[in-house]
């Protein structure tokens, strides 16, 4: 069985790891992301993970990390100067 919101189970094997940090869950989030198909989005993926995962799980690092997911991007700013001449 496939699960459309974690298909490689990255997010589900973070909650069994104890002792994990949380640069360490921001890397799994990471490859999840990337894993996510186009079968769902991700906020909505993010939102059922938080849903299955974060009542059982107070206090886990994952929480905080799938919360800071669905928090909208900073507004892109235009860099001036010569930071905004030279590609970096």
């Amino acid at each position: 069985m496939t699960d459309e919101a974690d298909p490689k189970g990255l997010i589900r094997e973070s909650y069994r790891i104890e002792g994990i940090s949380t640069g360490e869950c921001r890397s799994i989030f990471v490859d999840w992301a990337l894993s996510l198909g186009p079968a769902m989005t991700p906020p909505a993926a993010i939102a059922l993970l938080i849903a299955r995962y974060a009542a059982a799980n107070p206090g886990h690092p994952m929480n905080a990390v799938l919360s800071d997911g669905l928090e909208a991007p900073p507004e892109a700013r235009r860099r001036g100067g010569r930071a905004a001449r030279v590609a970096g």
